[in-house]
């Protein structure tokens, strides 16, 4: 990005200080980033931990090129409403709210305000997260790159059409649960087998991320992967029949749909209740 552009975010909670950390880390000024909080003592705290200025949301946004939106699905619309006055044409509105679709953002804005949404993950708090990016009517490439820029620092950055974001909300938005589950299970399992439980945590954890890392550096398909080490007749071969036989993959592919559905379920609650204020607007 540009020297002089200046980035707001507006609620920043675990998310959007994971945002904002990550970019302090990856150097940029923290004079070129403001951000708000509702909380009086959260505000304090971000104040010692950063040195960032904590402002009104409308004079956040007044002050900032690029304003990040960091708030639940249904606290959207009243943030979007109190900010719309200080919103320029070319204040780029980047969303972070699952199930919002850009273009209810953009109808709550001034007409051609460039809006990005987007959907990360928490292990951007550690910056290897995953954040799938998609353009609004109104941005355009620069636009894009503007928001891959801010994210690249907390992981990597994809950028998929708007309609692919409630399966990306179900993989990687849902995914680390899936995973801390999983890794629940395993240490559960290993203090049943009579391990103690640091040991079985640290077991665990190692074998997670050295997987990953094993699954991201060789560039192989996890199915060869996993028939690398499943000998036949061996240990591991009596693991996976019963995992197969307890249908944990099948468990998997629903627990990845009801998660999309429930991400569509949001979309169109939040649809809905824009269309009624708007037949209330009209009927007034």
């Amino acid at each position: 990005m540009a020297d002089h552009d200046r980035l707001a975010i507006l609620g920043a909670g675990v998310m959007g200080e994971t945002v904002l950390s990550g970019l302090l880390r990856a150097g940029w000024d923290v004079g070129r980033i403001v951000a708000t909080d509702r909380r009086p003592a959260r505000e304090a705290e971000l104040k010692d931990r950063y040195g960032v200025r904590m402002l009104t949301n409308l004079d956040a946004v007044a002050e900032a090129d690029t304003v990040i939106l960091v708030v639940k699905p249904q606290d959207m619309r009243d943030l979007l409403t109190e900010i719309r006055p200080a919103v320029r044409a070319d204040t780029l509105i980047v969303s972070l709210a699952a199930g919002v679709e850009t273009i209810l953002i953009e109808d709550l804005l001034p007409e051609g305000v460039p809006v990005v949404r987007v959907m990360p993950n928490t292990p951007a708090q550690v910056d290897e997260g995953m954040a799938a990016v998609s353009a609004g009517r109104h941005a355009g490439d620069d636009h894009v790159g503007r928001v891959r820029d801010i994210l690249s620092a907390t992981g990597r950055v994809l950028t998929v059409p708007e309609g692919y974001q409630d399966a990306v909300t179900a993989i990687s938005g849902t995914g680390p649960a899936y995973l801390f589950f999983v890794v629940e299970a395993m240490i559960e399992a290993g203090v049943h087998l009579g391990l103690p439980r640091d040991t079985a945590t640290e077991l665990v954890v190692q074998t997670m991320l050295g997987s990953a890392k094993l699954l991201r550096e060789t560039g192989e398909h996890p199915t060869v992967l996993r028939e690398r080490v499943t000998s036949p007749g061996g240990t591991t071969a009596s693991a996976v029949r019963e995992l197969e036989q307890h249908s944990v993959r099948a468990a998997f592919m629903s627990a990845m749909e009801a998660a999309r559905d429930r991400s569509r379920e949001l979309a169109a609650a939040a649809r809905e209740a824009a269309a009624q204020q708007n037949d209330q607007g009209g009927s007034g």
